[in-house]
């Protein structure tokens, strides 16, 4: 067996330093990436409008401190077409939605809000999950595979590693030996996917020996390069591409030319931003199922 996979099952996976970085997701960051990846495991319905899937989530890869990718995007239409980009705050740098957002939501005009709400950020993870059980899919059993999702599920695995009550034992989701199956259970409620029945089973081993735990590891997939600058347009372009979807005509400022003036009203208004995550109108009920949902239209048009 390999020392290095003997080091991970002594440390558990680190549940304390995951909890810490669960604390951290509390504020808030997403990718763009292309449907056609064979790489990404997609849960379906059934005829009934259900869907049922147990898979297991696994650990960081080699060289990897975390087994999940936190991600943000921006997916929405305006006059001159579709506006779906990766959001730079992701990176932690300014976006020039999340400045626009931040106008109109500060400008204490509810109509202003309402628009700042139908432009906010998608939230979505990536992790590497192996699939125990796929119905519609069988030839994906026993596969690795990279699984994109949204908040919903996310609150799933932090509530097994933070739970609430003091008779439940927390437990570390993308442990090998001690992690559990996740079954995951999908309703079609007023018209979108809702995960509120999925839950974690009881811990387990994922295999009945290391060796065949090594295995997996080694199969799994790098996270770090999603979130790789690269990967994401500059302010600029973004700019360019934000005032063309609003506007139909394209402005040719960069961000060394944008201010953002101060917002003057009659009456006081409270300071909020729509990239604050503790507001409602910044996270998707599943940011993952949205962008899919509005890249397929903006491809039909």
């Amino acid at each position: 067996m390999n020392t290095s996979i003997a080091a991970l099952k002594r440390s558990k996976s680190n549940l304390d330093t995951l909890v810490s970085e669960l604390n951290k997701v509390a504020e808030p960051q997403k990718q763009k990436q292309s449907y056609s990846d064979d790489r990404f495991w997609k849960p379906e319905l059934d005829k009934s409008g259900n869907g049922y899937a147990v898979f297991r989530f696994l650990p960081a890869v080699k060289g990897e401190d975390l087994p999940w990718a936190r991600l943000w995007s921006h997916a929405f239409q305006g006059p001159g077409g579709w506006y779906i980009e990766n959001s730079l705050t992701t990176l932690n740098k300014k976006d020039p939605v999340s400045e626009s957002n931040s106008l109109l939501w500060n400008s204490g005009v509810e109509a202003d809000k309402e628009i700042a709400r139908k432009r906010k950020r998608k939230l979505s993870y990536i992790a590497n999950v192996l699939i125990i059980s796929d119905a519609k899919h069988p030839e994906n059993e026993g596969q690795v595979k990279l699984f994109k999702f949204g908040k919903k599920i996310f609150d799933k695995i932090t509530e097994a590693m933070k739970p609430e009550f003091e008779d439940e034992k927390p437990i570390n989701p993308f442990d090998f030996w001690e992690g559990a199956n996740f079954k995951l259970k999908i309703r079609k409620v007023d018209g979108y996917w809702n995960y509120d029945k999925s839950e974690f089973d009881s811990p387990s081993a994922i295999k009945d020996n290391d060796e065949a735990i090594e295995q997996v590891w080694e199969k799994q997939y790098a996270l770090k390069p999603f979130l790789a600058p690269e990967n994401f347009k500059s302010y600029d372009e973004l700019k360019a591409k934000l005032d063309k979807v609003l506007t139909g005509s394209r402005n040719t400022g960069t961000a060394e030319d944008v201010a953002i003036p101060p917002v003057t009203n009659v009456a006081p208004v409270k300071t909020e931003t729509v990239d604050n995550a503790s507001m409602s109108a910044d996270i998707d009920e599943d940011g993952d199922e949205t962008l899919s949902y509005f890249s397929k239209l903006a491809e039909e048009e």
